[in-house]
């Protein structure tokens, strides 16, 4: 709700108050109807500022799509290179991003330029949206006067890395569904089956294996805690969360994640390009070799790769060769890697290496991804299978045995 004052054609004065998503959708509504906003203020009441709140917090908690972040380098760097000065570009991606949350920090960035911060120190004011490899990239932009490039190949970047993640997410979704599934069937069974079965096996008498004892003491205790389970489950995501956090534990996690059968080699090959790409396009850009890879380290997800990334930087300070320090991590980096590397720093092409090697990575990973399911089903079938086998042995067997020695 707005309180407004406009024009008319005459120039008689109006004021009034009405509902409109903004002040261009108010200014829009009483041009059509033949008035000139003049000034506008939002009227906050009770039920509207409950409303605006609600929505504001949902937005805050919702992360900009990297979608959102790839368009804004493509149609940047198009419009750089077309000749059109940064601040119109951004005042024109500003209006084009559908994105509330996003167009402000677009305004915000163009309002930084405006005022002559340059645009790499103004999206350090928004490293949380950016990070830190998009603000290094447009510094040497700027200082080689290659903007337009660097934004192109930032957009190839997200691009790629956007692709990466979704084939990664989408192979893991499929296990993850299928999982959950048995979890909350076998929780069931638990709670509402076995009790069954354990009173018609009292009232049988038969003696119980070792295994059915245990299926038994599970489903009692899942009976007697029933309402404490929520907590305890939530408790156990919050405390692996914590976990996750600090330094020691992030890394167990994931050296535990590259030794899982099948997703630990996708996850490497995954970081693998990743790592590859990202330097590859900090060397192009004229970024120094150390500085480019501390800043691929800052993007790297896996931990164990992180560090090897640093160690990797603070080995080349010493004088020592890329390959070099990278063969010292041979469970981290594929042998293809530091073969590869040697040649580029060997005929100073490392660059191009690095993107080649980026290449086969990222065709590798969407290979894997395209047969994950087909690899996984048989893997599913077996270990459901033997979950159905194991609770029907233990709790019918006995069953069984007990009739048919009532019956002999």
């Amino acid at each position: 709700m707005f309180a407004y004052s406009a024009a008319e054609k005459s120039g008689k004065m109006s004021k009034g108050e009405r509902d409109a998503a903004d002040k261009i959708a108010l200014a829009t509504a009483l041009k059509a109807e033949g008035l000139l906003l003049l000034e506008a203020e939002e009227k906050k009441g009770a039920g509207s500022v409950f409303r605006i709140d609600v929505g504001q917090a949902l937005a805050r908690l919702r992360p900009i799509p990297m979608a959102e972040k790839m368009f804004f380098a493509r149609n940047l760097s198009v419009m750089v290179n077309a000749g059109l000065s940064l601040t119109k570009a951004l005042d024109a991606l500003a209006e084009e991003t559908a994105n509330p949350k996003f167009k402000k920090v677009v305004e915000g960035i163009g309002a930084s330029v405006v005022r002559g911060t340059s645009f790499s120190e103004s999206l350090r004011a928004h490293q949380a949206v950016f990070g830190e490899l998009f603000a290094n990239m447009v510094e040497v932009g700027e200082t080689t006067g290659k903007l337009s490039t660097v934004l192109k190949r930032l957009a190839n970047q997200m691009q790629k890395d956007h692709i990466l993640k979704r084939r990664v997410k989408g192979a893991l979704m499929y296990p993850a569904v299928i999982l959950t599934v048995l979890m909350i069937v076998g929780a069931v069974m638990m709670v509402y089956v076995v009790p069954t079965l354990t009173k018609t096996l009292k009232d049988l008498g038969a003696p119980l294996p070792i295994s059915t004892r245990i299926i038994i003491g599970i489903s009692d205790f899942m009976v007697a805690y029933a309402l404490a389970l929520p907590l305890i489950a939530a408790a156990t995501v919050a405390g692996f969360w914590q976990l996750l956090k600090i330094r020691r534990g992030k890394e167990l996690f994931d050296r535990f994640v590259l030794k899982v059968p099948v997703f630990g080699a996708l996850i490497q090959k995954f970081n693998a390009a990743r790592f590859c790409r990202t330097l590859s396009y900090l060397i192009m850009s004229g970024v120094p070799i150390v500085r480019s890879l501390e800043i691929t380290a800052s993007v790297l997800g896996n931990a164990l790769f992180r560090h090897a990334t640093e160690d990797a930087a603070r080995g080349i300070q010493t004088g020592r060769q890329l390959h070099e320090v990278l063969a010292a991590h041979p469970k981290i980096f594929h042998r293809i890697v530091i073969q590869m590397l040697q040649v580029g720093e060997e005929t100073g092409r490392l660059s191009e290496m690095l993107l080649r090697v980026a290449l086969f990575f990222e065709e590798d990973v969407a290979n894997t991804t395209k047969n994950m399911s087909t690899i996984i089903e048989p893997i599913l079938m077996v270990v459901i299978g033997a979950v159905v086998g194991i609770f029907a042995v233990s709790m019918l067997q006995p069953i069984y045995t007990s009739l048919g020695n009532v019956g002999g």
